[in-house]
């Protein structure tokens, strides 16, 4: 009874609701896919990573340039991107045997300006100084072209990755992790290949990352180095604290915070008299309310989401 009322939950929206949600809807599941695989990375195994937005450039730029050069399927592109994102994973990984903190979190942000410097290059040296059109996919002889498809495609794809993520953090892989998130020596002590490990959760971050990056191209239809600024990293850092940090289904709920909450800012100045006033401070105020949150959640609620709501069914669970 449960999963087909769920299955009906999932499914019907797009149906009813306007262009407009559904394209927010794509956008949250897309977000989801890569907070989930950064959850992996720093909320489970404990390496910190400044380098999300570049490993999703890698995988947009892989499928990118694999279309645009020899005319490639979604069924080459896809695993040539998540294979891209191993490899850039396993480079960026080696530091991490030796660094930690703030070094390693220097070393990743490398990775971001090599792979963005990469792909502006690309675009110059090819003529796509506009970006990279992608056609919409084919799957099964259907067209995947709209924000109804790729909805379902997002939710497939989500779904896929949520299992992946819950059946390694609840094997042995998952709990090797969590013992190098809180203390690496001890956990070298109890016989874990803290190397092996690590760059385990390297690869296995970026590839997803990656993977996420390329549908990304694919839905937009585009790819450009505008699309992955730094900022890009900071929010997905941002889902997985707001999420809270060892928490998968919390780096869904972060990713729905994040993605929601500029519309929502947006929503509320419009309420405001005089909006035309704030028309022009509205990124501005974006930025301000996203510092602030986070603060607030590193100050008030280090568990996130998640630990709200554990608060919350511990405090019912304790009814009559």
């Amino acid at each position: 009874m449960v999963l087909p009322l769920w299955a009906a939950v999932v499914a019907l929206p797009p149906f009813f609701a306007s262009p407009f949600l559904v394209d927010l809807a794509c956008q949250f599941l897309l977000a989801s896919i890569g907070a989930l695989s950064l959850m992996i990375l720093t909320g489970i195994a404990g390496q910190i990573s400044l380098g999300h937005a570049g490993l999703m450039a890698a995988g947009a730029f892989t499928t990118g340039i694999l279309f645009r050069e020899f005319s490639a399927p979604f069924w080459i592109t896809l695993p040539a991107s998540g294979l891209a994102g191993a490899a850039l994973g396993f480079i960026f990984g080696l530091p991490s045997l030796r660094v930690r903190g703030v070094y390693l979190a220097v070393s990743t942000l490398a990775l971001h300006f090599v792979v963005l410097y990469g792909g502006a290059e690309y675009e110059v040296k090819r003529g796509y100084s506009s970006g990279i059109l992608i056609d919409p996919p084919v799957l099964f002889g259907y067209e995947i072209y709209g924000g109804r498809t790729w909805y379902f495609v997002l939710v497939a794809a989500l779904s896929l990755a949520y299992l992946l993520c819950w059946r390694l953090v609840h094997a042995r892989t998952g709990r090797a992790w969590l013992a190098l998130h809180a203390h690496p020596t001890v956990a070298s002590a109890l016989g874990i290949n803290v190397a092996r490990f690590k760059l385990l959760a390297f690869v296995f971050s970026s590839s997803i990352t990656a993977i996420a990056g390329a549908l990304f191209a694919y839905y937009r239809g585009f790819v450009s180095v505008e699309a992955f600024s730094i900022f890009v990293s900071i929010q997905y850092i941002a889902m997985v604290i707001i999420g809270g940090m060892g928490s998968l289904a919390g780096a869904i709920c972060g990713a729905f915070f994040v993605v929601l909450m500029p519309y929502a800012i947006e929503a509320a100045l419009d309420l405001l008299p005089g909006a035309d006033l704030y028309a022009g401070s509205v990124f501005a105020v974006n930025y301000a309310a996203f510092g602030a949150v986070m603060i607030a959640f590193l100050l008030f609620k280090p568990s996130g989401l998640a630990g709200m709501w554990g608060d919350l069914r511990m405090r019912f669970g304790r009814r009559p």
